[in-house]
């Protein structure tokens, strides 16, 4: 991962390893029979390689990878 990769939520904030972030949609999780509900905080997020993309851990499921399009900073 490059240091001057510019990763951004929804809103245009920009996100750095370690932020919290919200969750803007319902979302089903792969191969779980979890859903994500709107408003779930996802905490100590870590950027990916993908500027698209951040990992991150729900209380329900850990070892997230979410696409910056559906989250917003906390």
């Amino acid at each position: 991962m490059t240091d001057d990769m510019d990763v951004r939520d929804c809103n245009g904030a920009k996100l750095a390893d370690g932020d919290n972030v919200t969750l803007i949609k319902d979302l089903k999780v792969k191969g779980s029979s979890v859903t994500l509900k709107r408003g779930t905080v996802v905490k100590s997020i870590r950027l990916t390689d993908d500027p698209g993309e951040i990992e991150g851990k729900s209380d329900k499921v850990k070892g997230l990878v979410l696409k910056t399009e559906f989250v917003k900073k906390a």
